[in-house]
């Protein structure tokens, strides 16, 4: 209800400004903040509580990731979904004015949140939680201490990996589309056409995911590869020319598998942190969202801040031959490489194998 509620408020207009009945840069600043504030509380409800249930719902480890694979497939369909929307509302309505496009985005937040409230229904009303029939830590309906995971060397660990996966995700989606119009010159539509391809592929490779039986090493594995490939593309980000704009499908190609293997194995990672401890996994989930929401946020500022092109070097015999550094080619490029090396180094440096084999025998057992 908060998320459904703030996000049409966002797309709704300046709702300060109508209420005092005037304009200003200060009344749509503090009424946008307040509500894209509000919209954060209600999806950080629902996504630690969605994410927890992963854990409440099964006790095997592979189940465990299949779920986490299942999750984030649904996600791309979503995002795939919302250019549907986006396509259909287009199409129908055509726009001669400023004021025509305000309306067409209108429509598609308005018909979005609709949808979401119609799934939110669904699974609230048609979705069967199964009980677990098997002991957890200690008593059923007893909290657990926040300390509890400060004293676990793999909690910071787990959240090391989970933050520079959620950097790479968000910060490349941030300046996907600024890269394919400033950098590569390509059509418009490639803004929506290279996303597109990402959630594609990321869909293909999480639904694939859930086929695979899952050991620690085979976590820490798939993850490492999804990182190995993202510091690939960001190699190719930094040199690729714009003569050679279109193989930026290529890269597409490769980031929805590098995304959907370093989100399914980073989200999973929690899992095993979380292990039989489920009256403290809604704290795991939180936290970490806490710390990728925060983190994520300053790096976007940080380097939003520096949008625009900067001259690092100009020639003496021609003033209008200078070499540019791209705010927009190094935050697509070189931050998610550094996070996803940063991220590699971390995951080999976890113990996950002790838990995987605990549950996968008593799975068995069971």
């Amino acid at each position: 209800m908060l998320v459904a509620v703030s996000f049409s408020s966002v797309f709704g207009g300046c709702i300060p400004c109508i209420f005092y009945s005037r304009s200003s840069s200060t009344l749509r600043t503090v009424g946008y903040s307040f509500f894209a504030a509000i919209f954060n509380v209600g999806w950080a409800a629902t996504q630690v509580s969605h994410m927890s249930m992963i854990n409440c719902i099964t006790l095997n480890s592979t189940s465990r990731v299949a779920l986490a694979s299942c999750r984030n497939a649904f996600n791309m369909v979503a995002n795939l979904s919302l250019y549907a929307v986006a396509l259909l509302v287009f199409s129908i309505s055509k726009a001669k004015s400023h004021v025509d496009i305000e309306h067409q985005y209108r429509m598609i937040a308005y018909i979005s949140i609709f949808i979401g409230c119609c799934f939110v229904v669904v699974f609230l009303v048609g979705t069967k939680e199964p009980s677990l029939k098997v002991a957890v830590h200690g008593d059923r309906h007893a909290r657990i201490s926040w300390s509890y995971w400060f004293k676990k060397v793999l909690y910071y660990q787990v959240a090391l990996a989970y933050v520079l996966t959620r950097l790479i995700i968000n910060v490349s989606q941030a300046f996907l589309a600024y890269y394919v119009i400033n950098d590569l010159h390509m059509a418009q539509s490639a803004t929506a056409l290279v996303p597109a391809l990402i959630y594609v592929f990321s869909f293909i490779v999480s639904v694939t995911l859930q086929e695979v039986v899952w050991t620690g090493q085979r976590l820490k594995l798939y993850y490492s590869a999804g990182g190995i490939l993202w510091m690939f593309c960001g190699a190719v980000i930094l040199i690729l020319p714009t003569s050679m704009s279109a193989f930026m499908y290529v890269v597409s190609f490769v980031i929805g598998v590098a995304n959907a293997l370093m989100v399914v194995t980073g989200v999973s990672m929690q899992t095993v942190l979380v292990g039989r401890d489920l009256n403290g996994c809604a704290f795991v989930c939180g936290s970490l969202s806490f710390l990728d929401k925060i983190l994520c946020g300053l790096a976007l500022y940080f380097l939003e801040s520096f949008q625009s092109n900067t001259a690092l070097h100009i020639s003496k015999y021609n003033p209008l031959d200078a070499t540019y550094i791209s705010v927009t080619r190094y935050g697509l490029g070189l931050v998610p490489a550094v996070c996803a090396f940063l991220g590699v180094a971390v995951t080999m440096s976890m113990d996950l194998h002790a838990p995987y084999a605990k549950y996968l025998t008593e799975s068995l057992l069971e």
